[in-house]
């Protein structure tokens, strides 16, 4: 299994910016970058918006660096913020800002995102997180990203965190999902026979002026257009450490199996991109106390069991990656509740949904 030491890991996050005395959302991010420029580098970026600042790690050789660098990274934000009477929150969606109150970040690209957009992009006040594996060869990258996108659905109900929207509770476990999904090119991606076909594909459409380059195709996964990986894009920004680290894990895991098919002459069976949205729906609505179709048998399955199958699935590849204790967080998720859940049972209990941040604010710096 000497391909395994070349799946490298790269984490991308988005964190709130939230004002410790209202618990609202804050227009910071200027200040950020400019108090922590020596201290970022080019690790920390603005966002479309300026209450919204996204860190990404270095390329990380293995599931534990990731850890190290979410943790640091983390820190350094959240000291800048606390100095600043504001604090980070890593969820998909603020409880209870407002869109319409929010400030765009001054740069061309997010201007040209909202000229093209409108009110859709206006609405966009929604927290990710990415997750990228390092693939050289781009036609296996195509083929992974083929059978990978069975999966995305199980992996979101782990990260669901975004139940709450202008201050509603929304019936949903990830209404991120549903905001995002307003964009045009984003949910499951097309299924493509080679790196070539992609190509022409991406070609067409800047062609023909729907893009102008190809990051402008915000699938749930995709080959990355400027580096060797592919990356997972459909999680929402994930509150605890240990559960970032979990999915990534899982996420590594996978693709070492279906590579480890691949080699074997074997390969997961694909479905239509139609069936799969329909399991990323429920993931949506119900996250991981939920069912999801198990399109082989063609029946349903509650979503704790499935994952347990997948963790099952990639047992064998668990040691050689130094990953089971990660992969083994899993169960406490499905054990303990997502972060959505988490967020629901606070707020069912206090009726604050400023006690909903503050809960969001101490499990984010939990454990770093």
């Amino acid at each position: 299994m000497d391909f395994l030491k070349d799946l490298t890991i790269g984490i991308e996050e988005e964190y709130q910016i939230v004002d410790k005395e209202s618990r609202e959302l804050t227009s910071f991010v200027s200040d950020f970058l400019e108090q922590g420029a020596i201290l970022f580098r080019d690790q920390v970026k603005p966002e479309f918006l300026q209450s919204q600042i996204e860190v990404g790690s270095k390329v990380c050789k293995n599931v534990q660096e990731g850890r190290e660098e979410i943790c640091r990274l983390r820190n350094i934000v959240a000291e800048i913020a606390e100095k600043n009477n504001r604090m980070i929150v890593a969820a998909g969606t603020h409880p209870f800002s407002s869109w319409q109150d929010q400030l765009v970040t001054d740069r061309e690209r997010y201007h040209g995102l909202l000229d093209s957009m409108q009110l859709v992009a206006k609405r966009l006040l929604i927290f990710g997180m990415h997750i990228h594996v390092g693939i050289e060869d781009r036609d296996l990258q195509i083929d992974i990203m083929n059978q990978m996108s069975y999966f995305m659905p199980h992996i979101l109900t782990l990260s669901t965190s975004s139940p709450f929207w202008l201050g509603e509770k929304t019936g949903f476990k990830s209404y991120r999902s549903i905001v995002f999904e307003d964009l045009p090119r984003t949910g499951i991606p097309e299924r493509f026979d080679s790196a070539l076909e992609y190509d022409k594909y991406v070609n067409t459409l800047i062609d023909c002026g729907s893009i102008d380059e190809p990051s402008k195709i915000w699938w749930d996964i995709r080959p990355h257009s400027k580096f060797p990986t592919l990356e997972f894009r459909i999680c929402d920004c994930t509150t605890k450490v240990d559960e970032v680290i979990a999915i990534a894990a899982l996420i590594q895991a996978l693709v070492a199996k279906l590579i480890q098919y691949r080699r074997n002459n074997q390969t997961w069976r694909t479905y239509r991109p139609s069936m799969i949205a329909e399991n990323k729906w429920r993931a949506m609505k119900d996250g991981i106390n939920g069912s999801l179709i198990d399109f082989g048998k063609k029946t349903e399955g509650l979503v704790p069991s499935l994952i347990e199958e997948i963790i099952d699935l990639v047992d064998d590849v668990l040691d050689p990656l130094g990953t089971r204790e990660e992969v083994e967080y899993v169960r406490t998720i499905l054990k303990n509740g997502a972060s959505a859940d988490r967020q629901l049972t606070c707020f069912e209990k206090t009726g604050s949904m400023k006690s909903v941040v503050d809960q969001l604010g101490a499990e984010t710096l939990e454990g770093i």
